[in-house]
């Protein structure tokens, strides 16, 4: 069951729509901004179709190594522009960079490839909007960052949660207000059944889909798509199968602890983690073609005070409410965060003193309702991030998560699982960006790149 899935089918937390003013307002726009899509999947799309809600936009280029997958997205952007000029369709991203004729470009890719085009679109004088993570090890992250300042662009990354209407009112509200009085501990965690379990077999790919491009830089896998078709019947393994392979990204610490991970650092003003140790492995699921771990544990040392991380793709959730969420412990009380909700408890209270939900707003933006793949809960939060993404560009200043604070989050959790393999705590020297007195860890800073693709850091 992928997360999406698990949402819909889980009991929903009741959200009310309000028209409160939006957190950051999108600059007027003298003309339409030109953006291309790498990567037409899930969120990729959900990500351009927002952008097209809070700005007037002409896609120009769209890229994807799935010829019917770009094709459907074509349709889908047409059809929400009311127009009948189609962008310009590629297989490869490369090629749609050397027009560059576009101001943004949005990331949408799986992990594996986020930082090769990043840093192409940057070179290429676009800022971008890039899918989290940010990368698959610590050393291309860095590659980003390095990139963005030196040619001076606007990178803003995916954690929304950042700008999610309801968590930025909890940040305000508990932690700002200093409700929760000293804070001394913070607990992340994810317990959704997300870890694939699939044995299929290996077969060969279709004609329209390039997958040794698509596998590019990591290691060539034996094609075996799981059962579970697209929208033409075809087994394909871009449709989320490939989560379940540390080859492509970081398992369930890199996709679901950067996010809560890093709405605990922006929520409490948290920067590197000095410590990082991690256990846990394939304790249940163990006939599963995937190699991510289905039982994990991470502790990040901030100098301030730990945040502790947990998920078990088995069993129940340690709260029903809170299945992916965070909990920030202070002397004065206890907030839980999710996606859907926040609660506040003062110390001794068993009912919360302040509370918010998701905001809704499909009064505003009424084809939020009848949107394929769209976590409706969600909408609001990259709205505001891309009305976010928009100011910074205006201003050319840094977003509300810049390229910097994307990688902060993205290494933090590489480095658990770094600390998980070699079983030892990591001491993280963020000045010199290295793991201290510890040669076998900086090793895994870069991992090896497959044979006719050149690593970022070289």
């Amino acid at each position: 069951m992928n997360r999406r899935d698990f949402l819909t089918t889980t009991g929903t937390v009741a959200a009310a729509w309000t028209a409160a003013p939006c957190w950051f307002a999108a600059p007027a726009a003298e003309k339409p901004l030109r953006v291309g899509l790498i990567g037409t999947g899930w969120y990729g799309k959900v990500d351009l179709l927002r952008l097209m809600q809070v700005t007037p936009t002409e896609v120009v280029s769209l890229c994807d190594v799935d010829k019917k997958m770009l094709a459907e997205a074509v349709d889908i952007i047409t059809a929400r522009a009311k127009t009948d000029k189609k962008p310009r369709t590629y297989t490869d991203y490369r090629a749609m960079l050397k027009e560059k004729d576009l101001d943004v470009v949005i990331v949408g890719t799986p992990d594996h490839w986020h930082a090769l085009p990043t840093i192409a679109a940057i070179e290429a004088g676009a800022d971008v909007y890039v899918q989290k993570p940010i990368s698959v090890d610590v050393l291309e992250g860095q590659a980003m960052l390095d990139a963005a300042r030196k040619h001076r662009r606007v990178v803003q990354v995916g954690t929304q949660r950042r700008s999610t209407p309801h968590l930025r009112e909890a940040r305000e509200k508990v932690v700002q207000a200093g409700l929760l009085g000293r804070i001394a501990y913070a607990e992340v965690y994810c317990y959704y059944h997300m870890r694939n379990t699939a044995t299929p077999p290996v077969s060969q790919p279709p004609e329209y889909f390039d997958y040794d491009l698509w596998t590019g830089p990591a290691p060539l896998r034996p094609y075996d798509p799981p059962p579970y078709p697209n929208a033409q019947g075809d087994p394909l393994p871009h449709r989320r199968w490939w989560r379940a392979f540390m080859e492509y990204g970081n398992g369930i610490v890199g996709d679901m602890c950067i996010h809560m991970l890093d709405m605990v650092r922006w929520m409490c003003n948290l920067g590197w983690p000095t410590h990082i140790s991690s256990s846990g492995g394939i304790f249940v699921q163990k006939q599963a073609r995937a190699n991510i771990t289905d039982t994990q544990t991470a502790t990040f040392r901030f100098p301030e005070f730990p945040v502790q991380w947990t998920h078990r793709t088995w069993g129940d959730p340690a709260d029903r409410d809170y299945p992916w969420g965070a909990t920030i412990y202070g002397e004065k009380g206890t907030l839980k965060l999710s996606v859907h909700k926040y609660e506040f408890f003062p110390i001794g209270q068993n009912k919360p003193q302040l509370s918010g939900t998701a905001r809704f707003e499909e009064d505003q933006y009424p084809e939020d309702k009848t949107e394929k793949d769209l976590e409706r809960h969600v909408a609001s939060a990259i709205r505001e991030h891309m009305r976010d993404f928009l100011q910074a560009r205006q201003n050319r200043g840094r977003p509300v998560a810049d390229i910097e604070q994307g990688h902060i989050s993205t290494a933090s959790c590489i480095l658990a699982n770094i600390a998980l393999e070699l079983g030892r705590t990591l001491h993280w020297d963020a000045a010199k960006h290295e793991v201290i007195g510890d040669a076998e860890a900086n090793k895994r800073l870069k991992r090896p790149y497959r044979s006719g693709y050149t690593h970022p850091a070289g």
